[in-house]
């Protein structure tokens, strides 16, 4: 685990960030209605859920989630929207950032959907490709490297240059891939990455 990722999450969690970002991801709404299933209860992992806002989504959808993140304060406060709830989600505390932690926790052919949603880790997608299921679907969305005015983590670190999410997907049959400003449902702009793939 590091320790201090952990800390930093942890602590903007405590502060309330986030705390207004309830609705799902634009690009999981777009496409959770399109991926064809033949089981009524399909399995998905939201790989550094947060709150749950996708986790949330999916559930209420039929999905079964497990959802993961580095920060047990965001898994705190996912669990007491669970108390709620009748949702089929599963909380797991661990640093998806930890390529020891991936090998350990990823089961192969698992699960139907993987979902990452602006989590910065290109190196996750060899794995998760691991832990689908044939016909299993991947979307990802991360924070694009731009000059322009827009949310998200000011660290270049934190973002992908052009064209590397596409490259890093391999194996898998891209259906969708897009790159630019997209308009989140709040009205503010982000610059994204964004990537649709199925495991044939």
């Amino acid at each position: 685990m590091n320790q201090s990722s952990q800390k930093k999450w942890n602590e903007r969690y405590l502060k309330g960030a986030y705390g207004t970002r309830t609705h799902p991801s634009a690009l999981l709404t777009e496409w959770l209605p399109k991926l064809q299933n033949s089981t009524n209860r399909s399995r998905a992992i939201d790989i550094a859920c947060g709150t749950g806002r996708n986790s949330i989504y999916l559930a209420q959808h039929g999905w079964q989630v497990d959802a993961y993140d580095i920060s047990e304060v965001a898994l705190e406060l996912l669990e007491k929207k669970l108390n709620t709830r009748e949702l089929s989600i599963a909380c797991f505390h661990q640093d998806c950032g930890d390529a020891e932690n991936q090998n350990n926790h990823f089961v192969d052919d698992k699960y139907n959907l993987a979902v990452v949603i602006r989590y910065t880790n290109l190196s996750l997608i060899q794995n998760l490709y691991r832990t689908l299921k044939v016909g299993g679907y991947l979307i990802v969305e991360e924070h694009l490297v731009t000059n322009k005015d827009v949310i998200g983590p000011k660290n270049p670190q934190f973002r992908i240059p052009p064209k590397s999410l596409y490259n890093a997907a391999g194996k898998l049959k891209i259906l969708s891939y897009r790159e630019g400003l997209v308009k989140d449902p709040d009205g503010r702009t982000a610059a994204l990455a964004q990537l649709v793939a199925e495991k044939s």
